[in-house]
């Protein structure tokens, strides 16, 4: 229902931030790592999950469009929420959670609160064939965020492609000595090969 909610941070809690917009405060769900990133006053795009229960509607969001496609594809694992999924992503990032799958580590996973090894074993099975070797970022080799990245990436998703294709294609690429419109010609040339 919702894509996004762009606002001001005006309360950030334990497992939740309120998001200004337009006067109206929203209450996002969302993990540790979201809220690491987040401070009182920022102005921010939450990427969110609409879910309706019988218990109450609620929202959930990250500020990564990654993390909410990670948190998606964990909800299709059977007898997982959007609390445990929450949990798994407080602990672990989309990558190590990748790599966990692939790698058949259930252990990395059982560390999140609420994963046992049943539960791990059963997102290793029911995700591994939806992962795709190529989203999986070298932790070595992860792209730096300066301002010439941060703002290739901010263009290129304005022409329609996802942060995350823009991502895998970043990483073939070294942009240390490259400003912003040698970035996206680059990205531009990987993408459409």
């Amino acid at each position: 229902m919702y894509e996004y909610i762009m606002g001001k941070v005006v309360g950030i809690k334990e497992d939740y931030i309120v998001l200004e917009n337009n006067g109206i405060g929203y209450k996002i769900f969302t993990s540790k790592n979201s809220i690491a990133n987040l401070s009182i006053d920022e102005r921010v795009t939450m990427y969110t999950y609409y879910n309706l229960r019988e218990d109450g509607v609620y929202l959930y969001g990250f500020i990564a469009e990654e993390e909410l496609d990670m948190f998606n594809m964990l909800l299709l694992v059977s007898k997982i929420g959007p609390k445990v999924g929450l949990n798994i992503l407080s602990t672990l990032t989309p990558n190590q959670i990748k790599l966990a799958i692939i790698n058949n580590e259930s252990d990395i996973l059982c560390n999140a609160p609420g994963v046992g090894k049943k539960t791990a074993g059963r997102i290793i099975l029911e995700l591994k064939d939806r992962i795709d070797d190529e989203d999986i970022i070298d932790e070595i080799g992860v792209v730096d965020d300066s301002t010439d990245v941060e703002t290739a990436i901010h263009g290129l998703m304005s022409l329609g492609y996802t942060r995350s294709e823009v991502r895998r294609a970043l990483n073939r690429i070294d942009t240390s000595n490259m400003d912003t419109e040698e970035i996206i010609r680059e990205v531009l040339k990987k993408l459409s090969k």
